[in-house]
């Protein structure tokens, strides 16, 4: 018998973990008479009792809303908990208490809303006891089990704006525009922002490019009268060496690596080799902030009634899924690990290539 569930919101912010949160909580309360707890930043929140009693009036108006109103962290693995000891951060495995903590308080279930870090955590408690079902997350769309993950469309849309504007300035001023994207090790928001804004070379991690094909394709546009060309790169473009461009390491965090500086390094590239004036924009966190677009308002609505259902249900350890058009669930394991990325010879790669659109391969 559940009377009450416990959520969280894991790992970076994206658009529609507070559509997912409305839906989650309105169809507990409303049809299953659920009491809902919501545990603030993440896995923080559940290790050191933060929470919060959420109710209707709490998820009103989320559905237009960016961000969470529970906070997140990623940060904050129970399995590798940072403590401070005497002025020092000493990690510890603070996995018993989560249990204790849910015990405690009466958890039945919980409901983890993330992507590849959160979720993997969240099994690793599911195999310890814990009753859970996972919500797919993410900007990158890189998660496996799922066609889409909720987010990934928002990400889109505004890489695809910013590629519209930077069309107009790219031809005024004869130049090579360079727009680099999120993705980590994925291409999915350069290969379809890329697709979408009409861009003329996209480059992606699955794809090692030859910066002299790059080169060579925006010459061979500037002989047929284009004097401007639109490259789309995501941050882990790597090059024909195999080398990606790295930012910063984050020691403190699950994903130490912090990629960016692709487009900088592109741009200087270009000019060398065609003496081209090139400009970057670095898309950067835009793409996680703001309201969701309609596609992902549905989606995370979607999703959040589903793990609901499937609580009702006790199909827990269940991840809910999108396939094809239709949502549906797969065990959590299969969602994490390995991540989901562009097939160089998929459709979409194709699509672009065909159009015309180079991957300096």
């Amino acid at each position: 018998m559940i009377k009450r569930i416990g959520v969280l919101t894991g790992g970076g912010d994206c658009p529609g973990l507070n559509p997912v949160l409305r839906a989650v909580v309105k169809t507990a309360i409303v049809k299953y008479g659920y009491e809902v707890i919501g545990f603030k930043d993440g896995y923080r929140g559940l290790v050191e009792n933060n929470f919060v009693k959420l109710d209707l009036d709490d998820v009103s108006g989320l559905l237009d809303q960016g961000g969470t109103i529970l906070g997140t962290s990623n940060k904050h693995n129970p399995f590798n908990y940072p403590v401070n000891v005497d002025g020092n951060i000493e990690y510890r495995d603070m996995s018993k208490r989560v249990l204790e903590n849910l015990d405690m308080f009466g958890i039945d279930c919980m409901v983890f809303i993330g992507g590849d870090g959160t979720l993997t955590t969240a099994r690793d408690l599911m195999e310890m006891g814990v009753k859970g079902i996972g919500v797919p997350k993410t900007i990158d769309n890189d998660l496996s089990g799922t066609d889409t993950t909720f987010g990934f469309m928002t990400a889109v849309y505004t890489a695809t704006e910013a590629i519209d504007k930077l069309h107009s300035t790219a031809e005024s001023h004869h130049r090579v525009m360079i727009l680099e994207v999120m993705g980590r090790y994925a291409g999915w928001i350069a290969l379809e922002a890329g697709i979408s804004g009409g861009a003329d070379v996209i480059l992606i991690p699955e794809i090692p490019y030859d910066i002299n094909k790059v080169a060579q394709k925006i010459m061979e546009r500037k002989n047929r009268g284009k004097s401007f060309s639109i490259i789309v790169v995501a941050e882990g473009a790597k090059d024909i060496e195999g080398d990606m461009v790295v930012n910063k390491i984050v020691e403190d965090s699950p994903d130490p690596i912090r990629l960016g500086g692709v487009g900088n390094k592109i741009a200087e590239e270009i000019e060398r080799l065609t003496g081209i004036e090139s400009r970057v924009t670095v898309l950067g966190h835009l793409q996680r902030g703001g309201a969701p677009v309609p596609y992902d308002r549905v989606l995370s609505t979607r999703y959040g009634v589903h793990a609901v259902e499937l609580i009702n249900q006790g199909k827990f350890g269940m991840m809910v899924s999108l396939k094809g058009n239709r949502i549906t669930e797969v065990p959590i394991e299969e969602a994490v690990g390995t991540l989901k990325t562009v097939d160089p010879n998929g459709e979409l790669v194709k699509i672009a290539k065909s159009l015309g659109v180079g991957f300096g391969d």
